[in-house]
């Protein structure tokens, strides 16, 4: 069994890691670095221990750290960790450029990218890769939620250093799904309503484009995902569930977890119901474990996590400019 560090325990360590690490047989939580919710830990996970600092983390010699502090520590929290001889899990984004996601990519390190693991999206991947769209022309993807307060402090910065920008927060899910899809881009347009709406359009090798909308002040009126081929289309809406259920404290491992409420939609000469597949975040971490066992290659290589924040940074050199960036 490999015991497991959590650096933080905001909304990403409470809703994301600890619940599914502590689901996985494989993994151990052994210790949580917080300081303001060392009641909530010690109320949830008995027998975890909870420390004030990553040094503190690091000197108990845990096999996995997982990184769920602020973006602005991503880089010098995995750092101190595969120096420390651990293998790493850093939540999105890793870092706030290519260049520093290279820093730290030469070590034992994978990207949470939790929403290659959202239901719809599994569905999307297992309809292009069967061919029942024909050859895929256009990605749609909306991220969008009523405008609302920052959970966290450290959310509501305007520093740049913060990474707080939405094209960091939601910006890297909807990236990496349609790179993950259609491979990189070869250009690079965005624009910017400020901090937390903006707009991406890739154009990836094959022709394939894809739309990408991300806010936290505009209503999901639209679809989830839309993508359409040579011989069909797909539509599907609302998010994927987990996160919601997480939050509300239901484990990951009950009955219909990550189940959707609502099917997808294949079009075609006619509408033909599709049932979403379940959410799986779990998957992420049993597919982490086998990792550790040196049995599969990392759940997210490093080289999609650099090959993402090489799109992010065009994406964000074009809302500088306002001009398509070539990749």
């Amino acid at each position: 069994m490999f015991a497991v560090g959590l650096i933080g325990y905001g909304l990403a360590g409470s809703a994301f890691h600890a619940p599914y690490i502590d689901a996985v047989p494989d993994l151990r939580l052994d210790a949580v670095v917080t300081t303001s919710h060392a009641a909530e830990v010690g109320k949830r996970y008995a027998d975890v221990a909870v420390v004030s600092t990553v040094d503190e983390l690091l000197a108990r010699e845990p096999d996995l750290v997982v990184v769920a502090s602020p973006n602005r520590h991503h880089v010098e929290h995995a750092r101190a960790a595969l120096d420390a001889g651990a293998a790493v899990v850093v939540d999105k984004p890793a870092a706030g450029t290519a260049a520093e996601v290279r820093s730290i990519a030469d070590g034992r390190l994978t990207v949470f990218q939790n929403r290659r693991w959202d239901g719809d999206f599994r569905t999307i991947r297992a309809l292009v890769a069967d061919g029942r769209l024909g050859e895929p022309t256009r990605f749609e993807s909306r991220f969008e939620r009523a405008a609302r307060s920052s959970r966290t402090a450290w959310k509501a910065s305007t520093d740049p250093a913060d990474l707080t920008d939405i094209i960091y927060d939601l910006g890297t899910h909807l990236v990496d799904q349609a790179q993950v899809l259609f491979g990189p881009p070869t250009t690079v347009y965005a624009e910017s309503r400020g901090p937390r709406d903006a707009t991406i359009l890739l154009t990836h090798t094959g022709g394939v484009r894809s739309l990408l909308r991300m806010s936290d002040s505009t209503p999901p009126v639209a679809p989830r995902f839309v993508v359409t081929g040579t011989e069909a289309g797909f539509r599907s809406w609302g998010l994927d569930p987990q996160e919601a259920a997480a939050r509300a404290g239901v484990l990951p491992t009950t009955e219909a977890f990550g189940a959707y409420a609502r099917p997808g939609e294949l079009v075609g000469d006619s509408v033909e119901s599709v049932p979403i597949e379940p959410g799986d975040y779990l998957g992420y971490y049993r597919a982490v474990a086998a990792w550790l066992h040196g049995d599969a290659e990392p759940p997210v290589p490093t080289a999609d996590a650099i090959a993402l924040a090489e799109t992010i940074d065009a994406a964000l050199l074009s809302v500088e400019r306002g001009v398509p960036v070539a990749r």
